[in-house]
C-alpha cells in the first residue's frame, strides 16, 4: 500500500527524545526511518534538553525506560514537565523493564500518555505515537496548550458494570455453543478456531482482537492485492469490505452473516479492550487513514462490538464513507448507558443481514 501522509508530513515521522539502556537499540531501530531521535544520558539530562526547547519544537515525544529502582526519578521528571507551561502537554510514554501494575497505575495517575510492560511491542508504540502526535496538533480544542490537557477516554463505572454483566453472563450461557462452533470450524477447513488480529481502539491503543475464523488461513496477507484489484463495497474509502469475498470459507459465510463470528469479542470486553457498544476497532491499515482533525475524534470514545453504524447501515452497500465516520463521531459525543441499551436491543433484528459482506 502506498505511504499515507497526514498534516503535511509522512506517517512514519515521529520526533523522539528518550532515555533508555535496555531498550536503546529497539528505540533507535524503530524510529530511525523518519523524524529525529535524541538520546539523553539520564532523567535529569532529558529534563535539561526539554527545558531548552523553543515553542516551535514542541512536536517531540518523550520515551522513558523505567526500572523499578528508577520510578521515583521518572515520576519527578514527569511532575517537572507538567509544571512547565511549554512542556506540560508533551506526550510521555513509560517503557517498563519489569511488569508492575502499581507503577502502571501511578504512571496514568501522573497523566503519562501510555505505559508499556515487557515484552514491549515497539511497532505498536510507534503507531500510538503517530496518533497522539497528530491528534495533539490537529485537535482544535488544544490550540491553547497551557489550558487544555490531552483528552483521554475513561469508561464510566456504570457502563463498565453493564459490559461485565452482559459479557460474563453471555460467555457462561454460550459456552456449549462455542464448543459446537469450534468443532464445525475444524471440520470445515484447516486452521485455528479463533482468528486474532491487531486492532486500533480507544485512544489509538492497539490490542489483540478475537473472532471465530471465517476465512482461510493467511487471508490478511491478501488484503493489499484485493484492494488493488477488487471493488471495495464502501467505494473509495478508508474502510475495506467486499461482497462475495473469495477468502471466506463455506461455514464462514454463515458465521459472518449471522454475526456469530463476532462472539469471541466478549473476551475482549471482559479484558477491557472494548465495550459491548461503541465504535468498531479498526485494522491498522484503516486506522492510519483517520488521523485528520475531523475523524480522529472517533478514537476518543469507546470501542465496541456493536454500534450505531451496525444497526443503521450494516450490510447495506449504499453506506458512504463519510456517513459511517459521522455516525462514529456522533456516538463519541452522545454515548450513554441508555443509548447503549437502545442500541443493544436494536442490534438483535440486524444480526441476520440480507447482503453477503
Amino acid at each position: 500500500m502506498q505511504a499515507i501522509s497526514s498534516f503535511g508530513m509522512p506517517q512514519s515521522r515521529v520526533n523522539i527524545i528518550y532515555y533508555a539502556e535496555q531498550y536503546d537499540n529497539d528505540i533507535t531501530t524503530t524510529f530511525s526511518d523518519g523524524g529525529t531521535v535524541r538520546k539523553a544520558d539520564s532523567f535529569s539530562h532529558l529534563g535539561e534538553i526539554v527545558s531548552k526547547l523553543s515553542v516551535y519544537e514542541l512536536d517531540v515525544n518523550i520515551l522513558l525506560e523505567v526500572k523499578p529502582s528508577d520510578v521515583g526519578d521518572a515520576m519527578d521528571l514527569v511532575e517537572a514537565l507538567k509544571k512547565n507551561w511549554l512542556s506540560r502537554n508533551l506526550v510521555v510514554i513509560f517503557l517498563l523493564t519489569e511488569k508492575d501494575p502499581a507503577i502502571t497505575a501511578a504512571a496514568f495517575a501522573a497523566r503519562v500518555a501510555d505505559c508499556y510492560s515487557p515484552t514491549v511491542p515497539f511497532a505498536d508504540v510507534k503507531l500510538r505515537l503517530q496518533y497522539l502526535s497528530a491528534y495533539k496538533i490537529l485537535n482544535e480544542q488544544l490550540k491553547d496548550l497551557p489550558e487544555q490537557p490531552l483528552q483521554q477516554y475513561k469508561i464510566p463505572v456504570l457502563k463498565r458494570l453493564l459490559d461485565l454483566t452482559i459479557s460474563i453472563c453471555a460467555l457462561v450461557l454460550l459456552s456449549p455453543f462455542f464448543l459446537i462452533i469450534a468443532i464445525l470450524i475444524k471440520l470445515d477447513s484447516k486452521g485455528p478456531v479463533f482468528y486474532t488480529s491487531k486492532r486500533v481502539g480507544t485512544g489509538y491503543k492497539i490490542f489483540d482482537f478475537y473472532k471465530f475464523r471465517s476465512m482461510r488461513v493467511n487471508a490478511d496477507k491478501e488484503v493489499e492485492n484485493l484492494i488493488a484489484t477488487s471493488a471495495n463495497q464502501y467505494g473509495d474509502s478508508a474502510f475495506f469490505k467486499m461482497k462475495n469475498d473469495p477468502r471466506v470459507t463455506k461455514l464462514g459465510n454463515f458465521l459472518r452473516n449471522s454475526s456469530v463470528d463476532e462472539l469471541p469479542q466478549l473476551f475482549n470486553v471482559v479484558k477491557g479492550d472494548m465495550s459491548i457498544v461503541g465504535n468498531r476497532p479498526l485494522p491498522l491499515y484503516e486506522a492510519e487513514l483517520l488521523t485528520t482533525n475531523e475523524w480522529s475524534m472517533r478514537f476518543l470514545g469507546p470501542a465496541g462490538i456493536t454500534g450505531l453504524w451496525q444497526i443503521i447501515k450494516r450490510g447495506k452497500s449504499d453506506m458512504s464513507d463519510r456517513e459511517r465516520k459521522k455516525l462514529d463521531n456522533f456516538y463519541n459525543k452522545k454515548f450513554s448507558v441508555w443509548l447503549d441499551l437502545k442500541i443493544i436491543l436494536m442490534t438483535v433484528p440486524v444480526l441476520f443481514q440480507k447482503e453477503k459482506v
